[in-house]
């Protein structure tokens, strides 16, 4: 019988002289007393997350897991927050990306401590005796224990976590967290009451790398690459990078069971061969790889530039004409809506001349300042484009009231505004480029991210740092100039080029 492996293929935690892990031990035991009965995978967690020094502080301040959908990450958290709460009297705040998600997690560990105080009917009585309060209130959800244990339970938010004090912090669907969450939440450990702060990390690869999950990419490369010397990190995954495979060997990579093996940790135990064989034929081998076999994007590591640094420079005018006629405008920002960046592509000569005209901070109460911006410069002449996935998208009721061209690209458009800029620059040279530093820097950390098996792809980063921002702005306005844009008649008066800045 096919059974997922035990043992993770990434597990580091710090080892210092003398560390020992009588708390995972007691844990553990702890929570199969109360039928909590850990997978021997799930124990292992524990035991490399509960690992203290000779002095009794934690090793790590860190604890990570990344484990695919179904195979019961969160036992080895509620094995933690059980023990932790009653034999160690620790404070959690347990954090989702979903409010679902955080209601669940309160009814499972709710099921050990009964429905409120002095429940009659709850199923271990003894643990019933000791809760202070349980409050079910939407959103509130929480149990606190007389001896100064607690968990409550928040779906997180830019906001959330303010008025927490806690010892443990939990994130779980880390692949979701953005760092506006992370800096709202951080704090609420910075006075932790027992003086030794954790935060847990939990869930699955992101699906690009970009501002959702970023956290969590940080934190595993820093277990790996080894520059986070206190963090203890749990991965069941294959070996091998999506990125790094021909579409026949992607493949055969997910068609191999020794793959399931090594990423599946409960193959066989309340996941059956059945279902995965039937997932396999639903996904694509790509979904399946990131879905099923925990497989991450790859960050940096040897992944190239889609336009090499020197193609992309041979493209830059050291005098840019000053005669030069708009064409398009394309519009993105990021996802905490925090930047905006503005490009533009110009007629001109030898095909099309695309740059930068802002890439600076925004909050809401500039949309009026931006909308008027846009129209001074387009007016009803020149499409405005934007990638439907883009947060810029809010803008479109805005700029169409004023009777702007907004051109809103679906994913197969901007597939072929990708592949559109890649030819412009490396094959046609029918594009140049002023040489902003920005926009250089945004070139050159997005690579070719296949989409389907035809050769097409769409942009994106290399490393979580990066700031696609001004690679997608100016991709949209290449777009639009060749799609959308007329151009003017060779006889038409050209208009005096002026300066496209934010003031």
């Amino acid at each position: 019988m096919l059974q997922g492996s035990q043992t993770p293929r990434i597990a580091i935690a710090p080892s210092p002289s003398g560390f020992w892990t009588d708390d995972a031990d007691d844990a553990v035991d702890f929570a199969a007393g109360y039928g909590l009965v850990a997978d021997p995978w799930q124990a292992n967690v524990c035991s490399y997350w509960m690992r203290r020094t000779k002095r009794g502080r934690w090793c790590a301040n860190t604890w990570g897991l990344t484990v695919s959908r179904q195979n019961g990450k969160n036992g080895s958290l509620e094995i933690v927050e059980l023990f932790g709460m009653v034999e160690l009297g620790l404070k959690f705040l347990h954090t989702a990306h979903e409010v679902k998600t955080a209601r669940k997690a309160f009814r499972r560990l709710k099921h050990f401590f009964g429905e409120k105080a002095n429940d009659p009917a709850a199923k271990f009585p003894e643990l019933n005796a000791l809760v202070r309060e349980v409050r079910n209130t939407n959103g509130q959800e929480a149990i606190e224990l007389h001896n100064g244990g607690s968990v409550e339970f928040i779906a997180r938010s830019k906001g959330s976590g303010r008025g927490y004090t806690v010892d443990v912090l939990v994130l779980d669907e880390a692949q979701d967290l953005t760092d506006d969450q992370l800096e709202a939440l951080q704090p609420t450990i910075s006075a932790a009451p027992s003086g030794d702060p954790v935060t847990i990390m939990m869930g699955t690869p992101p699906k690009d790398l970009t501002d959702l999950g970023e956290p969590f990419v940080r934190a595993r490369n820093g277990a790996i690459k080894g520059t986070d010397k206190r963090i203890a990190w749990v991965e069941h995954s294959p070996r091998g990078h999506v990125e790094d495979m021909t579409p026949a060997e992607l493949e055969a990579f997910v068609r191999d069971r020794n793959n399931w093996v090594a990423a599946i940790p409960a193959l066989g135990i309340r996941i059956l061969v059945e279902t995965v064989e039937a997932e396999l034929s639903r996904f694509s081998a790509r979904s399946f790889a990131r879905e099923r076999l925990n497989v991450w994007p790859k960050s940096g590591g040897g992944v190239l530039s889609a336009i090499p640094a020197a193609r992309w420079s041979a493209r830059a005018l050291e005098d840019v004409p000053n005669d030069l006629v708009l064409a398009s405008l394309g519009l993105d920002m990021n996802l905490e809506r925090t930047k905006v960046t503005i490009a533009v592509a110009a007629f001109a000569d030898h095909g099309l001349h695309c740059e930068l005209a802002a890439d600076a901070p925004f909050d809401d109460a500039g949309t009026e300042a931006l909308v008027d911006w846009v129209w001074e410069r387009v007016k009803r002449r020149s499409p405005v484009v934007i990638d439907a996935f883009s947060p810029a998208r809010s803008f479109e009721p805005l700029l169409k009231k004023r009777g702007m061209l907004v051109r809103v690209l679906t994913t197969g458009e901007y597939v072929q505004a990708c592949g559109g800029l890649y030819d412009a620059v490396m094959k046609d040279k029918t594009v140049t480029h002023d040489g902003q530093q920005r926009l250089t820097d945004s070139v050159a950390g997005v690579f070719k991210d296949p989409v389907g098996k035809s050769g097409a792809f769409k942009w994106n980063r290399i490393d979580p740092s990066v700031d696609m921002g001004p690679m997608v702005a100016v991709t949209c306005a290449h777009f639009g100039a060749v799609k959308f844009a007329r151009r003017p008649r060779a006889d038409s008066t050209r208009k005096q080029r002026s300066a496209l800045v934010l003031g």
